[in-house]
Formats: C-alpha cells, sequence, structure tokens
C-alpha cells in the first residue's frame, strides 16, 4: 500500500504523502515514548521538471542540495574524490562523501563521529560549533587530514587524520598558536606542510568592522606542531582600499610553480564572492588577480529567473585528465522572492585558465546557471539530484547517515532495536526551544517544494507530554506539530516560534497569517481520541502546511493553516543553517 501510494502521489503532483500504518506487532503505545513506523520524503521542485538534463554528461546544480554549506574537496589523484560540509553545532559533525565522477556523490560517514571530536556543544548557539571544515591529502604518506574551528570548544582550531577516510579518523591534535577560524592546510612538494587561516586585523586592531587577515604557519606533520613565525599574508582583502570584509577561507595551492592563494570575500549572503592571489613563494608576497572576483554572483541583477546567489567559499580540484574543477556554495532563493529555506548548498562548475595564468569562472557578469551541460564524465544510472525520494522504515540497528541530532549524539534518548522495525523517542523534559540536546533526530530539507511524512504511535499521559514531527531552523524559529496532552485532554497541536527576530517582511500572501509576524509564538490544537496517527509537512516553497489523519488510508488529511515560509529563512532568522524537518518527543 505505501509504495502505491507514494507512486500516485509522484504521478500527480505531489499532493500528498501517504504513510505506511505502525506495524502490527505493536498494538499499544508504550508509556514514556513515541513509535515512528517510517519517514518517507519526496521532493518535487518546478525547477527539474521544466529542465531535464539534455545529454548523458550534463549534471544539476547544486550537486549537493540542502544544508550542507562551506565544501571542501579532496583527490588521491586515483580516481577517488572526497567532499565534506560545515555541521556547525549538529550531531555527528562533518558528511563526507565520495565520488568517482564528480558528480554523483555517497556518503560514506561522519568525519567528528564522537563525543571527544565535537565537544562544548551544550548552551550554544546551533550556528556555532564546527566551522569550515578544509581536507588535504598527503601523497607520500597516503595520509587524509581535515582541519577545522570548533568556535565554542574554547580549544578553536584543531585536525585530524586518517588513511581510510571511510573509517575513524584520529582524536583531535589542537593547534594552540592558529587563533581565528576557516583554516587549511597545504602540503607542497617537498613534504613541508603550512596552516593558513583567517584571523583578526594587524595587532588585532581593525580600521573597520570585518577588517581581516590571512595567515600562514609551517605545521610540522611528524610531530603535529606548528613551528616558526606566523606571517601575514593578506591584510583587509584583494583591493585594501575599498575596505573589503571578512578575507575568510583560504587555501593554498602550487600549479605549474607557482603558489596560489584563493579566499572568500563579502560575507556569506548576496556579496558573497571568491578572488585568488599568486606568489613564487608560499611565504609571498602575493599579487591580486587583476579581474578579482573571479566568482560571484553579487552584481547580477537580483530578478533574473532561477537565480543563484551568494556563490564563494570555494575550493578546487584537477581531475587526472588534467581538467580543473571548483565546488563552492551558494543559495537558492524561491522562485520569485528574496528568501530561501534550504540554506546554503554545494555548486560546481568547470575552471579554466587564461593565457597569463589566472583562473577563469563567471567573472562579476556570467548567471550560474542550475544545469551544467558539459559535466566531468558520464552520469551512470545513479543519480543523486534532482527529484528524488526516500524513506527509512527504521529497519536498521542504527541511524542513517542522513539523520542528525543537536548539541549531543543523543544515544540514550532514542532506540532502533527496542521495538525492531520503530525508532523509538523518548520523552524528554528538554524542548526544541532551548539550547541543550532534546529527544529530536532531524533531516536536511533538499527542495523548495516537498512532502515529509510519517506514522506514529504515542499516548501522552500528563499535560507537557508532546511527540510529532518538527520543522526547525533554531531554538528561536521552528513550528512542532505534535499529537500531545494539553488540559488533560489529548489533541493534535501546531506550536510555530518566531522569537527574538520576528519576521520583518511580510508578503501578499502572509496576511493570513500576520499573528506569525507579530507574536513570538502561536499555539493551535483539536481534540482527537486515536494513538495511530499519520503527520505530513508539505512546502510549495512559500508556505508550509501541516496536516495529519489517523494512520488509515482510508481517513482524510485534516490541515493546519498555513503558515509563511519566509518566517525561518536565513533572510529573517539570521545564523547560518537551513532548515531541517524530523521527529521529536517531548514530556515531563
Amino acid at each position: 500500500m505505501k509504495l502505491q501510494n507514494l507512486i500516485i502521489s509522484l504521478l500527480t503532483g505531489l499532493t500528498a504523502v501517504s504513510c505506511m500504518s505502525p506495524n502490527p506487532k505493536v498494538t499499544e503505545a508504550p508509556t514514556g515514548e513515541a513509535l515512528f513506523d517510517n519517514f518517507l520524503y519526496v521532493g518535487d521542485d518546478d525547477f527539474y521538471k521544466s529542465n531535464p538534463l539534455p545529454n548523458e554528461t550534463s549534471y544539476y546544480n547544486p550537486i549537493l542540495p540542502g544544508f550542507y554549506p562551506d565544501p571542501t574537496i579532496v583527490t588521491n589523484g586515483k580516481g577517488d574524490y572526497y567532499l565534506a560540509t560545515s555541521t556547525f553545532t549538529y550531531i555527528p559533525g562533518v558528511p563526507l562523501f565520495h565520488s568517482k565522477d564528480l558528480v554523483n556523490w555517497e556518503q560514506i560517514g561522519h568525519i567528528l563521529d564522537r563525543e571527544n571530536q565535537v565537544a562544548n556543544c551544550e548552551g550554544h548557539d546551533v550556528s556555532r560549533g564546527i566551522f569550515a571544515p578544509a581536507l588535504s591529502y598527503n601523497p607520500k604518506t597516503e595520509t587524509y587530514y581535515m582541519i577545522t574551528t570548533n568556535v565554542n570548544a574554547g580549544t578553536g582550531n584543531f585536525y585530524v587524520k586518517t588513511k581510510d577516510p571511510a573509517g575513524s579518523w584520529s582524536d583531535p591534535i589542537y593547534l594552540p598558536s592558529i587563533l581565528g577560524i576557516d583554516p587549511s592546510i597545504f602540503i607542497d612538494d617537498d613534504g613541508k606542510a603550512y596552516v593558513v587561516n583567517n584571523d583578526d586585523a594587524p595587532d588585532y586592531k581593525p580600521e573597520y568592522p570585518g577588517h581581516r587577515t590571512v595567515r600562514i604557519q609551517e605545521l610540522d606533520l611528524e610531530n603535529d606542531s606548528c613551528v616558526g613565525e606566523r606571517k601575514i599574508l593578506i591584510n583587509k582583502g584583494w583591493n585594501p582600499a575599498e575596505k573589503p570584509v571578512w578575507c575568510e577561507a583560504p587555501h593554498i595551492y602550487k600549479i605549474n610553480g607557482k603558489y596560489y592563494l584563493m579566499t572568500a570575500e563579502g560575507g556569506t549572503s548576496t556579496n558573497h564572492s571568491e578572488v585568488i592571489y599568486r606568489s613564487d613563494s608560499v611565504w609571498g608576497p602575493y599579487e591580486p588577480c587583476p579581474r578579482n572576483p573571479f566568482l560571484t554572483q553579487r552584481t547580477l541583477d537580483p530578478n533574473r529567473p532561477d537565480p543563484v546567489t551568494c556563490a564563494g567559499h570555494a575550493d578546487l580540484v584537477q581531475t587526472p585528465e588534467g581538467d580543473w574543477w571548483c565546488v563552492f556554495l551558494a543559495c537558492r532563493p524561491v522562485a520569485g522572492a528574496d528568501y530561501e529555506n534550504l540554506g546554503r548548498e554545494v555548486f560546481m562548475l568547470p575552471l579554466t585558465w587564461d593565457e597569463d595564468g589566472w583562473p577563469v569562472m563567471t567573472g562579476q557578469d556570467k548567471v550560474i546557471d542550475q544545469v551544467v551541460v558539459d559535466g566531468p564524465a558520464k552520469r551512470g544510472d545513479k543519480v543523486t539530484f534532482g527529484n528524488f525520494s526516500k524513506e527509512d522504515t527504521f529497519d536498521s540497528d542504527k541511524l542513517g547517515m542522513e539523520w542528525v541530532t543537536l548539541r549531543s549524539k543523543i544515544e540514550d534518548q532514542y532506540s532502533l532495536t527496542e521495538y525492531p522495525g520503530y525508532l523509538s523517542l523518548k520523552e524528554s523534559p528538554i524542548t526544541a526551544r532551548e539550547k541543550s540536546h532534546p529527544s529530536m533526530v532531524l533531516h536536511r530539507i533538499q527542495h523548495h517544494k516537498f512532502t515529509a511524512g510519517t506514522s506514529m504511535l504515542y499516548k501522552p499521559t500528563e499535560d507537557g507530554d508532546a511527540a510529532g514531527m518538527v520543522l526547525y531552523k533554531d531554538q528561536d524559529h521552528y513550528a512542532f506539530m505534535s499529537l500531545a496532552m494539553v488540559d488533560s485532554a489529548q489533541v493534535i497541536r501546531l506550536q510555530v516560534y518566531n522569537a527574538e527576530k520576528q519576521s520583518e517582511y511580510p508578503s501578499p500572501e502572509d496576511k493570513s497569517r500576520e499573528d506569525l509576524i507579530k507574536n513570538p509564538m502561536i499555539e493551535e490544537y483539536r481534540t482527537i481520541d486515536f494513538n495511530d496517527v499519520e503527520m505530513q509537512i508539505v512546502s510549495d516553497g512559500k508556505s508550509f502546511t501541516f496536516q495529519y489523519r489517523k494512520a488509515s488510508p482510508e481517513d482524510k488529511w485534516q490541515s493546519f493553516e498555513s503558515i509563511p515560509a519566509h518566517i525561518f529563512s536565513t533572510r529573517d532568522t539570521g545564523g547560518f543553517c537551513g532548515t531541517m524537518v524530523g521527529l521529536h518527543c517531548v514530556g515531563k
């Protein structure tokens, strides 16, 4: 029944997802925990339906859709490519992907999958934690490195290493002399290594907000410590007279005997860009490219169709054939709007070199197209982008790699073995409103138009008990549809939190929900008399609709009034993370 309904849903334009009714082996809800039988996600963006790929070497941008910011890429020169992204306070940290063709990516794990690797996230905002990882590879020792910053651990910059990227990575190796953020490791032909990163202004006395530097120090890989002088390579940015801001995410490459230093500039919003310099020595001095920025979208008409914005924070990789490709973050606003909920995503474009040895990409006038015609290889049968659906039936003994939790692994709060075929979430007094570790598992949204649904068996026993689906941006901006106990009555309840930074941009379609614009929290509920419930969240890009019904295909969906999507967008809320969807359980 489940597969049949899914096929009908996809063929009829995705009006609803019908979820599997609970496992008949469990007929009564246990006390103090919610049982989720499955989680089904279906993406249905108009762009993919209107723009089929024209040939077998073309591909869609982004290559990793959804909240995957700050991409970094490396190759071992043997046809294997590895890509990782930031995770902030989501656990496990730094998802790692593998590809043979640069287009289809398979997640093979998380680099930071142990508590001691991502410690001290408790009490911090969602957009803190692990910033901007950078991958590198030493072919002489066949060792992979990942260096990053934990911005709230008090220990700052550290790296981990491995000889098997799909296996276990080392405990953190801290670098107390490397202050600032966004470090990367460059390994020269002679085996010497260097850490280059973003730091404060000279003498830590900025001349204006956003005044930063790029600094370098030698790294002794044999003894896992920095040595020698720490030197400033770049002060302010590529054109200091214009007072550039946030020269960050630096990488060094050695190409044809020259050292190229590449950084982002302008901040991660719509002024984002990528610039590059070169030198005869790793220590500089570095001359800027005369056509900087070589990658940006900030000068283009904001009303262009299907815009891609915020392009920057890039990394380069070369194929065995000698071709160069650039991965970078960018955003896809909702059609006809200036906001998005997907977060910063991973895009990829080819990079060429002009006769003077400078890189050529978009410059300041070329539009980033979401369809790239000439890709690096044939896509093959396995395509990991476009519109897709995926279902987790919780038949494994551990959560799939697409699931994350907040600030802790919360392994004592969920189980996949206590009730085989179910995800059991235990009641916890910690709510999603707190900067802590709620009983909540989250999944990235990867389309503007999507439906996410679940089947749940749960019986609240006292006021404050609640379990169901959550749409989560951060602890101040989220919506929770739950089976709950309110004033000793069992209800389906929708709570919407829009606190602190409340929406400042109401648009015409939002007027029916002005209560959400003006109030930090709204709550609606309806009395019900059943404990087996199906729930789903339906998005058309500009609004979210929360629906429920008794877990039976014969029952009709009941809906709460839709809420405007922009109140969860980065434009309205701030922060660095995209919106997530997931499952949550609360209780006293």
